[in-house]
């Protein structure tokens, strides 16, 4: 009998991803720190708030570009005490803008101050919301189970440092990791703390082993990697989604292509 295991792309098992609350001006700079160590993450955004503090509208096709950009709500209110009708609204208005400045759908979100309910949650899938961020932490490395309820690994300023050196160690690629990273730029200049997310970056990008991927990236793989059909003796698999999947056979690692069936 084969041992079979889903893996990332390559053959990978370890993924990080970092997400980023607010679209304030300091997303500048941690952007163009991320992009010199090859890290890759998502920009949850409020399309609805214009100030000197923002980045503008305008701006993130240009700044976010090999990123993600995600719904943070239109205004950013705490949308557990509000009306469903403007739960909606908040959510498709700023879906809208947002897909207008940068030009592809717009699938994910987090919570503004963390504030939801289950009533909330059951209605994102019909919004269009594949998942959303919360301000829970886990300072562990295991898949969510739910990506609408989707928990951190930790914020920026709680051992990341520790906990960046921990998942660069991990080895055992029977399971697969995943490092989440979230907070807000401008807390950098608050802490006075930028080196700190210097040296993880330094730590943590640019490894082979390591899939660096937006939170979207990883919601639509999963998904595909949840569509293959495997038969009973185990020596076939078809993938009906368009993107290629990676498994584990015995230690080998194969990639099954998008509408193909591989036999092993």
């Amino acid at each position: 009998m084969r041992n079979i295991y889903i893996c990332f792309p390559e053959g990978k098992h370890k993924v990080l991803t970092m997400s980023f609350d607010d679209g304030r001006v300091e997303d500048r700079q941690l952007v163009d720190m991320f992009n010199r160590y090859g890290i890759r993450g998502t920009f949850h955004v409020n399309s609805g708030i214009a100030a000197e503090t923002r980045v503008p509208v305008s701006e993130y096709r240009e700044l976010y570009r090999g990123h993600e950009v995600s719904c943070h709500t239109c205004t950013h209110p705490t949308i557990a005490r509000c009306p469903m009708e403007q739960v909606v609204e908040q959510i498709l208005e700023d879906r809208r803008s947002l897909e207008a400045a940068v030009g592809y759908p717009v699938r994910g979100r987090s919570y503004p101050n963390g504030s939801f309910s289950d009533e909330i949650v059951k209605t994102l899938p019909a919004l269009g919301i594949r998942y959303s961020r919360t301000v829970e932490e886990t300072g562990a490395f295991a898949m969510p189970e739910d990506f609408l309820r989707w928990k951190a690994t930790c914020h920026y300023n709680h051992n990341l440092l520790e906990l960046g050196k921990e998942f660069v160690s991990l080895h055992k690629t029977q399971y697969l990791y995943m490092m989440y990273v979230w907070g807000h730029s401008y807390e950098f200049n608050i802490y006075g703390n930028w080196d700190v997310m210097e040296e993880f970056c330094r730590n943590c990008g640019g490894r082979d082993d390591i899939w660096y991927a937006t939170n979207i990236e990883i919601v639509d793989y999963m998904e595909a990697a949840g569509r293959l059909q495997f038969g009973a003796a185990g020596n076939m698999v078809y993938n009906p989604s368009a993107a290629s999947v990676w498994i584990e056979v015995n230690g080998e690692k194969k990639e099954i292509q998008g509408g193909t069936l591989l036999e092993f």
